[in-house]
């Protein structure tokens, strides 16, 4: 399964979602998760899978369905 790297950050749109903004300068919605994954500014390393056809508020690009993570 893909590996992606980056900063989490929140976006406060609609109520807030959180998404990672990636080392290559892709960004995706993350879907998934939990509170160790969701914290501001944290740099991690996502395994899990791309889903281009989901639908949500963010706008700010595809989904990321979350397998496992690890801070680095």
């Amino acid at each position: 399964m893909p590996m992606y790297r980056g900063v989490m950050s929140k976006n406060e749109l609609e109520g807030g979602f959180w998404e990672l903004s990636c080392d290559d300068g892709k960004r995706y919605q993350v879907s998934g998760g939990d509170d160790g994954l969701h914290q501001e500014g944290i740099h991690v390393e996502v395994e899990g899978k791309i889903d281009r056809g989901a639908f949500g508020i963010g706008m700010t690009g595809p989904t990321l369905h979350v397998r496992s993570y690890k801070k680095i």
